[in-house]
C-alpha cells in the first residue's frame, strides 16, 4: 500500500473526527463497544498513516462518523 495515500486518509479521518469535537480516546471507546478491538494508540497511528485500516474497522469508522466512504477515501 502507498504510505502517502494511507497517511491521505488517516489525516482526513482526523479532520472528521475533530469536527465531530471527538477525542481519539471516545472514538476508541465507541469502536470498542461495536465490536472493533482497537486501542486510543492503534488510532493515532490509523491517522498518521502507521497503521493499516482494515476494512472492518474502515466501514465501523464510517458508520460512527456519519460520513460516506468518498468522504474519508
Amino acid at each position: 500500500m502507498d504510505a502517502g495515500y494511507e497517511r491521505q486518509v488517516g489525516q482526513r479521518l482526523r479532520t472528521i473526527r475533530e469536527a465531530r469535537k471527538m477525542t481519539q480516546e471516545q472514538l476508541a471507546a465507541k469502536l470498542q463497544v461495536n465490536g472493533c478491538d482497537i486501542t486510543r494508540s492503534a488510532l493515532a497511528k490509523m491517522e498518521v498513516g502507521q497503521r493499516h485500516i482494515y476494512l472492518d474497522e474502515l466501514k465501523l469508522l464510517v458508520s460512527l462518523l456519519h460520513v460516506d466512504y468518498a468522504d474519508v477515501l
